[in-house]
């Protein structure tokens, strides 16, 4: 009786644990947690890459920004100088950005980070 108890409570402890690191993953993935200093990172030669549509950003955008439209991220990734340069994505919302955070991080990329709205990015400009 007493070894179901452990092993019942040893279940729930990994069922927990999964748990959490599925939440965490989902985070990473949106772009959610702990927040990096994109200002710092833009300072030392962070590229700051645009996912939106080439209309959206002739209408606005960060001086200094690479314009890949999302759909385009993978043609394009001979743009980028290594896969260890800092990147910060950015878009109108957030959402696009968090997409090409993911697909960078798929391939390889390793210092990746959401800057959400690209309005938000202009104050480091």
């Amino acid at each position: 009786m007493r070894k179901r108890r452990v092993l019942d409570g040893c279940k729930l402890l990994l069922l927990n644990l999964n748990k959490l690191k599925m939440i965490q993953t989902i985070k990473n993935i949106l772009g959610i947690g702990p927040k990096v200093n994109v200002g710092e990172l833009i300072s030392k030669g962070g590229l700051i890459i645009d996912v939106r549509t080439k209309a959206e950003y002739a209408g606005g955008h960060v001086k200094g920004s690479l314009n890949i439209p999302l759909d385009q991220l993978s043609a394009n990734l001979h743009k980028i100088k290594s896969k260890e340069h800092p990147i910060i994505t950015c878009c109108a919302s957030g959402m696009r950005s968090a997409s090409a955070k993911s697909f960078f991080k798929g391939q390889g990329f390793t210092n990746v980070h959401n800057g959400g709205s690209w309005f938000s990015l202009r104050k480091y400009e």
